[in-house]
């Protein structure tokens, strides 16, 4: 049997699968994936788990049940593109005749001494319990500080003002402002909210190093209990040690099909891949998408005809209530209204509807 293994059962590596599996494969190809867990965690909303507003199983997905479809569970530890193998901890190399890789992404400290060490991560499922768990203990009015003032920064302190109202909450940017790369309206809209809701924001911040309840910038000290890094993301590491060209972000540079162009059989999606906007859930899934209808054209010695992927806009919450984005070209929407859009998209994932 032909093998097509999918390594990451995220937005991008799962919306392949599903894909594929609505219809007919061919009857000599069955499809792999690789996972951590038995199933998808919903990334956008690790800032509610984190936070304690949410229980964990409000934002689990099933894996789909296929007789076509294995699943192999463990930690990826390397890619052989020479050999077609896939490395999987304390289990036999996994050989493939395609490859998906959708690995996602880990934090990035740009190279900050202790970032890594003394401060909380969002980035996988087993990082936001543990960041929960951290949050949870610290003592009545006491100081969360998060790093980085984009849209998982802003979330996760709105949220951790709903679920713990006596903590004092600080988010830290390097920028002038939060949200920067959001239109003007919606950065004053969002500082208004924070400063209402005794959020405080400090911009132009510096990092030099992190020490346990201590962050620098530069040499001015800012005391702090917990600290929940939100500051940038890079590829996995996996991808990072792939012989293959990649952009400046570290992410892979693919041709016009999302396949790497000097091995044509391995794809990539998500948040490895490089692409014309930044990563998202929304890119990784109409990637995916695409991938599949290559794949079929593929198996079907057809020529796959491949339009833009086609990016709705960007939402955020400030707690359960309120919300804010940004639709088509540059839109904004502000209130209960984007914050309603956001739960009716999460409500269309958890169901398989994109």
């Amino acid at each position: 049997m032909r093998k097509l293994v999918i390594v990451g059962g995220g937005y991008g590596g799962l919306t392949v699968a599903h894909q594929l599996l609505e219809k007919e494969l061919p009857s000599d190809t069955i499809i792999c994936m690789v996972e951590r867990m038995p199933f998808q965690g919903l990334k956008t909303e690790y800032y509610a788990l984190a936070s304690g507003t949410v229980p964990e199983t409000d934002i689990r997905v099933s894996y789909p049940v296929h007789p076509l479809l294995i699943m192999h569970y463990g930690e990826v530890t390397a890619i052989s593109l020479e050999d077609k193998l896939v490395y999987i901890e304390g289990q036999e190399p996994l050989a493939y005749d395609w490859l998906v890789i959708g690995l996602g992404c880990v934090d990035k400290y740009h190279g900050i001494p202790g970032a890594e060490a003394h401060t909380c991560s969002l980035q996988t499922l087993s990082a936001t319990r543990r960041t929960y768990q951290q949050v949870q203990d610290i003592k009545p009015y006491g100081q969360v500080t998060i790093v980085g003032g984009g849209l998982s920064g802003v979330e996760i302190a709105a949220e951790l003002r709903e679920s713990r109202h006596d903590l004092r909450i600080r988010i830290l940017d390097r920028g002038p402002s939060i949200l920067s790369s959001f239109p003007g309206k919606l950065q004053s809209f969002v500082r208004e909210w924070f400063q209402e809701h005794d959020v405080e924001m400090r911009s132009n911040i510096s990092l030099s190093r992190v020490e346990p309840g201590v962050l620098y910038d530069q040499d001015k000290q800012i005391l702090t209990n917990v600290t929940i890094w939100t500051a940038g993301i890079q590829p996995s590491p996996v991808v990072q040690d792939l012989p293959v060209e990649k952009d400046a972000m570290g992410r892979v540079h693919l041709d016009e099909l999302h396949r790497i162009p000097s091995y044509p059989e391995v794809f990539v999606v998500g948040d490895c891949a490089s692409l014309p906007f930044s990563p998202s859930a929304q890119a990784a899934e109409g990637q995916g998408r695409q991938i599949a209808a290559v794949i079929r054209a593929m198996w079907r010695n057809e020529t796959p005809r491949l339009g833009y992927i086609k990016l709705k806009g960007v939402l955020g919450s400030l707690g359960k209530k309120t919300g804010f984005g940004v639709m088509g070209s540059r839109t904004v929407m502000v209130g209960k209204v984007p914050r309603a859009l956001k739960s009716g998209v999460l409500w269309k994932s958890k169901r398989h509807f994109g």
